[in-house]
């Protein structure tokens, strides 16, 4: 007989672990087993969930921080800059007060870039088919007003892919105008533009009822009839815009214009004939301009930026408005374009 005790497997007070459970079905402890099972997967989905609401919140959050910044983003503030470098202002898209190419915004950075101590140039970067003569036409004069009273600050315009129309009446204001060979330059001319519908009406048998106090207070209205005195009234006041426009050139290009008899028409041409007919000066970008000709390679760009808000209201008006302009199909609008 051995002297060894007998070991009872139920025992635990000799060792301080516990016997493994059984977890096979049909045999002790597996329905335990299962419910340890099912509230554990039930702890894991909570924690997830939990993981899930508390990204939810952050990202919430962060959405807020970014609306909070753009509504108190101030748009046309003054750059900071430090040594001498080389203004850029960019003039993308339509000319228009309602667009990102008005002249309130383009003046205010003109102004922003002229007034610092470090600017060596200016370079008014054009990318435009054109638009409103009237803002194209204070972009003008504002430039012209700058470089009087900024002689020792040049202004270049460097073009894109296209400085047509009121875009080209904007750079006529310049010192010098840099091209690519395959940019769009000229257009010089004026349009009206609009539709009539009195044939298609009278086709459907629908009657236009308008009255009028002024006789011609319904002014090419797109559903009455054109009259020989309307064309002639609008085809003055085209001829007079245009005239405008041609000073504005003659007197922003002098003696570097070589005149013909199209350059007046309407017509454009490409960068590279745009030279040979004195609309331009010369090839280049804007790195070229900024590091060979103003001698100052280093860039600061003062273009004003929209804030959020500016954007949002802009979109706004922009979709509201020419939502009720098609419908309408309102005409008489007279552009450089």
């Amino acid at each position: 007989m051995s002297d060894q005790p007998t070991s009872d497997p139920n025992d635990t007070s000799s060792s301080g672990t516990k016997p493994a459970t059984v977890t096979a079905a049909g045999e002790p402890g597996w329905e335990r087993a299962a419910l340890e099972g099912i509230a554990l997967a039930a702890i894991n989905e909570q924690r997830a969930a939990r993981r899930w609401k508390i990204f939810f919140r952050f990202a919430f959050l962060a959405v807020l921080l970014l609306v909070a910044i753009g509504l108190l983003d101030v748009s046309g503030g003054k750059v900071s800059s430090t040594g001498r470098h080389t203004a850029l202002v960019s003039l993308d898209g339509e000319i228009a007060s309602e667009s990102t190419a008005n002249a309130e915004d383009i003046d205010t950075a003109l102004q922003n870039a002229f007034e610092d101590e470090g600017t060596a140039g200016v370079i008014l970067r054009i990318n435009s088919p054109g638009g409103s003569p009237v803002q194209a036409g204070i972009m003008y004069k504002e430039i012209r007003r700058l470089r009087a009273k900024y002689p020792a600050i040049p202004l270049y315009v460097v073009v894109g892919d296209m400085c047509a129309s009121g875009g080209y009446y904007v750079a006529a204001a310049a010192d010098k105008i840099y091209v690519d060979k395959a940019s769009i330059v000229g257009s010089i001319g004026v349009l009206m533009d609009g539709f009539g519908f009195t044939g298609l009406m009278e086709k459907l048998g629908v009657e236009r009822r308008m009255r009028t106090s002024g006789e011609n207070k319904a002014f090419y209205d797109p559903f009455s009839p054109d009259t020989p005195k309307m064309d002639e009234h609008a085809q003055s006041m085209l001829d007079q815009i245009h005239t405008q426009f041609i000073s504005a050139v003659r007197a922003g290009r002098g003696k570097r214009l070589h005149e013909t008899p199209d350059i007046f028409s309407g017509l454009f041409w490409t960068g590279e004939k745009s030279v040979e007919l004195g609309l331009a000066d010369g090839f280049g970008d804007m790195d070229y301009v900024a590091r060979d000709v103003i001698k100052a390679p280093d860039i600061v760009d003062y273009t004003v930026k929209e804030s959020l808000t500016d954007r949002v209201a802009r979109k706004f008006g922009t979709a509201v408005g020419s939502a009720a302009v098609h419908t309408l199909i309102l005409t008489g609008k007279v552009s450089l374009r």
